[in-house]
């Protein structure tokens, strides 16, 4: 075997294939003493970089597991982001998810200035990640199908106006307005979703299911898991939890994808408002179990979600609805089986308070839920 050649190759064989801070510091004392050696690290970061999609991951998902893994992690993410942006002109076309990714890298500042040895570290504990970076369930998101992008337009003012509906139910202090405000935004998730499963059943290129990842952070991510489960299952689609990369997989149809994510967020939100509130109350009441409170509280709210939505989900549909839908039931089930051929279960862990789950239980009832209210 021979030697390394270059103060990159050096450094690499000193720091990224050991844990130890000796073999960091000395890869990082190579690189920082010799400035000629930037270009050849900024290439293999990009390589690293095109490895991770070509494992099947996906911008968000490498920002997200960095920001996870690495202690004090602000340098490490723009670091990465650079990187990512950096390495797009030389990537294939891919599709609307992985663009909206990369927009939302395009606002990140770019990593701070540091002395050399400092910055070093940083990139080689970055390399490092993206070295042992494992396989993923390929998302398939390099294009866009071509009656999708015939509508996209008219689709985008439609969720436009169903974030800013949202938006406006999350932020009011007025539960009738935001009953109403959620309400609408309901109504035009349901039309959205139906125009498109019936515009679908005409079209002579029948569409076929996605997935996306939706992120799942901790704390009390068991809870919020099976919150965007049943928010999956009630908007025809599917979510399988990767407990140890912080994600969930959801798969389904286009339009379903995009409803499961805006109304996902926007529970949780409500969720954690309720929580803010009732967790106040109880320590007004001189408790102190804030851990198990809270654990209870959002597991309570996410089986409650899950209850009403199975609830209406029966009540919501129409006999010329069920053969177009059961079709692609039909279809999100073998592309799940497809992605993955194993799962398994999990049980909600340390829900032990009372209150907790009194609480959510509660607010879970007061949530708007409705997201497919029959139509005119």
């Amino acid at each position: 075997m021979s030697s390394p050649t270059t103060p990159v190759e050096r450094a690499f064989e000193a720091a990224l294939y050991t844990d130890t801070h000796d073999a960091l510091d000395a890869g990082a004392s190579i690189l920082a003493a010799d400035p000629d050696a930037d270009p050849e690290l900024a290439r293999r970061g990009r390589e690293f970089v095109a490895a991770a999609w070509r494992r099947g991951w996906q911008p968000a998902d490498v920002v997200r597991l960095v920001r996870r893994e690495v202690d004090n992690a602000d340098a490490h993410v723009r670091l990465v982001s650079e990187l990512i942006r950096t390495q797009a002109p030389d990537d294939r076309a891919r599709g609307p998810r992985w663009a909206a990714q990369l927009d939302e890298l395009a606002a990140a500042a770019p990593p701070p200035r540091t002395d050399r040895f400092t910055h070093a570290t940083t990139v080689l504990e970055l390399y490092r990640l993206l070295l042992r970076l494992p396989s993923l369930e390929p998302l398939d998101d390099g294009h866009e199908p071509k009656r999708r992008q015939e509508n996209h337009r008219p689709a985008s003012r439609m969720l436009t106006r169903i974030r800013a509906l949202l938006a406006k139910a999350e932020a009011t202090g007025f539960p009738e307005e935001a009953e109403a405000l959620s309400a609408k935004a309901q109504e035009l998730m349901a039309r959205h979703s139906i125009d498109e499963a019936l515009l679908d059943a005409q079209a002579p290129a029948k569409d076929a299911p996605g997935a996306c990842r939706i992120g799942v952070e901790a704390p009390y991510e068991q809870a919020k898991a099976v919150l965007l489960d049943a928010v999956a299952g009630a908007n025809h689609c599917r979510a399988v939890w990767n407990e140890a990369f912080g994600f969930s997989t959801v798969v389904g149809f286009e339009a379903d994808l995009e409803v499961v994510e805006l109304l996902y967020t926007s529970l949780l939100v409500q969720a954690t408002s309720a929580m803010t509130k009732a967790e106040a109350a109880q320590r007004a009441g001189g408790r102190r179990r804030t851990k198990t409170f809270r654990q209870s509280f959002l597991a309570a709210y996410a089986h409650r979600i899950g209850t009403r939505m199975a609830e209406a989900a029966g009540t919501q549909l129409t006999d010329d609805l069920l053969p177009v839908l059961a079709t692609r039931e039909v279809a999100v089930t073998d592309r799940v089986d497809t992605m993955f051929p194993e799962t398994t279960t999990t049980r909600l862990r340390g829900i032990t308070d009372e209150a907790g789950w009194t609480e959510g239980a509660e607010a879970a009832d007061r949530a708007q839920v409705r997201t497919r209210p029959p139509l005119d």
